[in-house]
């Protein structure tokens, strides 16, 4: 039924809103899991490379102190792999290269040791330290100062690219696996020696194909699963309250049928009954009389036959005829949600007969109405509709119920797609036993026209162009609407 989809559509919402949130905060445990490891190996990284550059300032301070006799500090280079190359200046002799001699008056004059070349591109670069009577400087290799057993990435495989960066030069310490990333996580920060103020700069990029899409899978696997259960649970809690309802409606219709029967038979069958009593005690005294008086006696017998064949036609077409004098107790009544409530109570015969049901109200309607009886009769009357489309093709059942007010009272109306009612039968629907179905018995139409009456409204039926029927029922319009 088209009403299921709405329903249907809130809750594929509601998974949809859940496993967005959760996915969400998968996808944010995640980043910030690799945020914090991006930001760990970024710190041990400044940490390794800033005390391999702060050894070098002290290599540097110790030889100026000691002034090793010559060629004494070429043995460095076997201690220390990074040192490629120890040169010395003693005396009035020149530097080599004249920004050697440059850096050792920086060097001098700062009291430290001072970067006299860098040479980013092919991984060295040069450190001076002034001194008397000698003066030295370093030549070092970038990639031999990286103790590569304590790093903590590996190099080859880590999405992380860490580089050296001094002077607008760069050298790639680690490449890394740099594409285009969504998410782009960067630290930077100088090392920490006033002679190597290298910036150590560390990049990754994070792709979505790096997200838990298993962990998210899971999610919405099981958001899904817990509400079809919680869906599954509510739909038996209803369809067992719609069950406990025709239960009750089905006891309360066969209670007004059996009352409508009794009471008609009552009415109906008074009159000829005491009329053949009367008649057969009369022509039994006609027969006792000396002589007896046969023709008055065979008038009466005759006179008693006709009032039983008249009862007799009274059970077989029973007219109702309820006590007017018994009146309901009404109350303010939503002539929009009665319906409601009849439609959510019949959705599985909608459904199962492929019936298209609607519903126009377009503004409230409250009428004097008992409750029971107003439920009753629009039960009723949606049941034949539903009955009465039995042989239209099933793309074209369709039911419409409106409500309206007119005047000073309030109409329903329900109209089916079905074949309509015969001219001949159009007169007679309301009429008890009667009924155009197979094996039908007759009362329902009868017991609807007669709760209507009770509470004070009328019910109707026509033909509707080009198919199809209308049943209208009409109650007067309640003072107020409930509070």
């Amino acid at each position: 039924m088209p009403a299921s989809f709405p329903r249907l559509a809130i809750w594929l919402l509601a998974w949809g809103l859940i496993g967005a949130v959760g996915s969400v905060l998968l996808a944010r445990d995640r980043l910030s899991q690799l945020r914090n490891a991006f930001d760990t190996d970024a710190r041990i990284v400044h940490r390794l490379l800033s005390q391999r550059v702060v050894q070098h300032d002290a290599l540097l301070s110790s030889m100026a102190l000691l002034q090793p006799p010559a060629g004494g500090e070429q043995r460095l280079s076997s201690v220390y792999p990074q040192i490629l190359e120890v040169k010395r200046r003693e005396g009035a002799a020149q530097w080599s290269y004249p920004d050697l001699t440059q850096a050792e008056a920086r060097s001098r004059s700062l009291r430290r040791a001072e970067l006299a070349r860098l040479e980013f591109a092919q991984g060295r670069y040069v450190l001076v330290s002034a001194a008397e009577p000698a003066s030295f400087a370093l030549r070092l290799d970038l990639n031999a100062i990286v103790p590569w057993a304590e790093w903590p990435m590996n190099p080859k495989s880590s999405p992380v690219r860490v580089s050296l960066e001094h002077q607008g030069q760069q050298y790639i310490v680690q490449p890394g696996e740099l594409g285009s990333g969504d998410w782009r996580f960067e630290a930077q920060k100088n090392l920490a020696s006033e002679s190597q103020p290298f910036n150590v700069v560390a990049v990754q990029q994070v792709a979505w194909s790096q997200l838990p899409w298993l962990r998210i899978a899971f999610w919405l696997m099981l958001v899904a699963a817990l509400l079809a259960a919680l869906f599954g649970l509510l739909r038996q809690r209803e369809q067992r309250r719609r069950a406990e309802e025709l239960l009750r409606l089905g006891q309360v219709a066969r209670l007004n049928q059996m009352g409508e029967l009794a009471a008609g038979l009552a009415h109906e069958l008074n009159q000829p009954l005491t009329a053949v009593l009367a008649n057969t005690q009369a022509a039994h005294r006609l027969l006792d009389d000396d002589p007896p008086e046969l023709d008055t006696a065979r008038e009466a017998m005759k006179q008693a036959a006709t009032q039983a064949r008249r009862a007799s036609d009274v059970i077989a077409r029973l007219r109702r005829s309820i006590d007017p004098s018994t009146s309901a107790i009404l109350q303010s009544v939503s002539l929009a949600d009665a319906a409601k409530a009849a439609l959510n109570l019949l959705e599985p015969e909608l459904h199962k007969h492929h019936v298209n049901a609607t519903l126009d109200a377009p503004q409230p309607v409250f009428v004097q109405a008992d409750p029971i009886a107003l439920e009753q009769i629009i039960h009723n009357l949606l049941t034949n509709a539903i009955q009465a489309m039995a042989n239209t093709p099933a793309s074209q059942r369709s039911l419409m119920l409106s409500v309206a007010s007119e005047s000073a009272n309030g109409v329903l109306s329900v109209q089916d797609s079905g074949s309509g009612i015969s001219p001949e039968a159009l007169p007679r629907v309301f009429e008890p036993f009667f009924s155009t179905r197979e094996g039908g018995l007759g009362l329902g139409l009868s017991l609807c026209e007669s709760l209507a009456e009770k509470m004070g409204g009328r019910l109707t039926a026509s033909n509707h162009a080009p198919t199809g029927a209308v049943f209208q029922l009409t109650l007067a319009l309640a003072q107020r609407s409930p509070s």
